[in-house]
């Protein structure tokens, strides 16, 4: 495509449509053309080398689970309106499948039964459906996706964890051998579940998750994840609460300015339903609310901020003016920040009014204080004694620790040494194909194009005839091109009857590695252009050389 088409909003999407990788079918459905196809069976065929390397072994798992399978776990009506659910003529419910835990814990039950056939890793590469409410980004965040996923299967714990490191080093062998920046970072375990899990991200300067890494020890840790450490504040005389007018003044931002206080010395207070019950949730006006957290420290399964409704209810005032006073059987929970603040400003639970010198204990009583804050740069490590920078990233794979969340409820065990029944420990690994494609684009892109890490472009090497109506111009191409071939290298021939321009502006938006330009003018001078897509570099050299110098270059552009 010469346009960007005007829904693709980031540049892998652009690129992947006009670069021809993808096409759509509808939201969230793509196509995978022949170029696209060619990138992402070269990143299945890395990821399947790394995978046997480590030991483990390809399966194939159905896309339709039954229902009854995903009832067991509880799944069916946790997992929520993201999975894709079918009844056949019969009557029968089925899911297709997001992840695949159930059906292979399944799998394993049917066929493994004694301790002495453990440890047992198994994956698949395969396609995936999440009824996505906004599918967006193109392959990034579809309906349909490919991913491999691994799950490993074991009779104690110290043996899951030997395992799931040995698979931490295989995703980073992974995205090392595809050319790719990435960091890895502790994370939450989400819908999955488990005790411990790792992301892998591509770093990308408009990626969706936010990273805070720490330069001193190298901890890193998506921002879901990452715990906020705070100074321990002087104490203070505490002063008489105090309602003063506000009107019309209802944000942190607004509020501060019209007292001349600092948002650090107001107390947000925001209102969820976790699972149906309110909660009130107070946090320092200079900070945001995670609600992972929150929803780790509530355990529930649904978390949503409460609507306008609702807060009229408890509180008896409009949004804005919420406060922690008065607020019946409503159960509130504090950031760790706001621990020992003493004379605060809060919402008066009345409209156009605020309190100061607010005073937990004296003037509302909290239940705990936890970790409710998002991390930010600048924050201290809570490692070490550095401080926190941010980085974007996208995720591309996941690692878990899920002990036997899965083999508990659907009774998978195996038989130890004294012939006693044990539920089997499990973990699970996973990595988004298409995504991962995407997120390399993300990463290696300029104004002209794609900018393909040499070991899953689609082809290593671009010879481009300048003059393809000159006979010693076809001529001299095809030898190249046959000898290419014959050395093992991965080559598309341009020989269209088209301008150079055309051509140079193709290959630059394909991003293939290595581009060879063989042109009357030139090969009469005895000589052929190479030039490099990453940094536009060119040399000339006598075709003869040709063979050689690209089998050096190739060597060079591998990771």
């Amino acid at each position: 495509m010469r346009e960007t088409p005007a829904d693709a909003e980031i540049p892998s999407h652009q690129l992947m449509l006009r670069a021809g990788l993808i096409r759509k079918l509808a939201a969230g459905v793509y196509n995978y053309l022949p170029l696209g196809l060619k990138v992402l069976r070269k990143f299945e065929n890395i990821v399947r080398a790394e995978m046997n390397l480590a030991g483990a072994q390809e399966v194939l798992l159905p896309t339709l689970a039954p229902a009854s399978l995903w009832r067991q776990t509880g799944r069916w009506e946790a997992y929520g309106p993201e999975l894709m659910r079918i009844t056949d003529r019969h009557k029968r419910e089925f899911a297709l499948g997001p992840t695949h835990e159930e059906v292979i814990t399944d799998l394993v039950r049917r066929e493994v039964k004694s301790y002495r056939q453990f440890p047992l890793t198994l994956y698949q590469i395969q396609t995936k459906f999440r009824d996505e409410i906004r599918p967006r980004f193109g392959v990034m965040r579809g309906r349909e996706f490919g991913m491999k996923d691994a799950y490993s299967f074991h009779t104690n714990q110290d043996d899951l964890d030997k395992t799931y490191w040995e698979m931490y080093e295989v995703y980073s062998n992974i995205f090392k051998r595809c050319g790719l920046k990435f960091q890895a970072v502790e994370a939450e375990s989400g819908p999955i579940g488990g005790s411990s899990s790792h992301e892998f991200m591509v770093l990308a300067g408009n990626g969706e998750d936010l990273i805070l890494a720490c330069p001193k020890c190298h901890y890193a840790a998506n921002r879901e994840k990452t715990p906020v450490g705070y100074l321990k504040p002087a104490s203070q005389e505490q002063l008489p609460l105090t309602k003063v007018a506000t009107p019309g003044q209802r944000t942190i931002a607004e509020v501060s300015a019209f007292l001349k206080v600092q948002p650090s010395a107001m107390i947000k207070t925001l209102l969820y339903q976790g699972d149906g019950q309110t909660v009130a949730a107070l946090i320092r006006g200079d900070r945001t609310l995670n609600e992972t957290k929150l929803k780790n420290h509530l355990k529930v399964s649904t978390l949503v901020l409460a609507n306008e409704t609702t807060v009229r209810e408890v509180t008896g005032a409009e949004t804005g003016y919420a406060g922690p006073f008065n607020l019946g059987k409503t159960p509130i929970v504090a950031d760790l920040s706001l621990a020992g603040r003493d004379n605060l400003v809060s919402g008066a639970n009345e409209n156009n009014f605020h309190y100061q010198n607010v005073n937990a204990g004296r003037d509302f009583r909290v239940e705990a204080y936890v970790d409710l804050a998002n991390a930010e740069e600048n924050d201290p490590c809570p490692k070490c004694e550095g401080t926190l920078s941010e980085m974007r990233g996208i995720e591309v794979g996941h690692i878990f620790k899920l002990g036997t969340k899965y083999s508990a409820a659907l009774n998978a065990t195996f038989l130890d040494e004294k012939g006693e029944a044990k539920p089997i420990i499990m973990g699970c690994y996973g990595i988004g194909t298409g995504r991962t494609i995407a997120a390399a684009i993300e990463q290696n892109h300029d104004e002209n194009g794609i900018i393909w890490p040499l070991p899953i472009a689609p082809y290593q090497v671009v010879l481009t005839s300048l003059d393809p109506k000159y006979p010693e111009v076809n001529k001299a191409s095809e030898r190249i091109y046959r000898e290419l071939i014959l050395k093992n290298v991965d080559v598309i021939w341009d020989e269209r009857d088209e301008r150079p321009g055309v051509k140079f502006k193709d290959a630059d938006l394909l991003g293939i590695p290595i581009r060879i330009n063989i042109g009357k003018r030139k090969l009469r001078e005895g000589k052929v252009e190479i030039r490099l897509r990453h940094d536009q570099s060119c040399f000339e050299l006598s075709p003869i050389e040709v063979i050689s110098r690209v089998q050096e270059l190739i060597q060079t552009l591998s990771p």
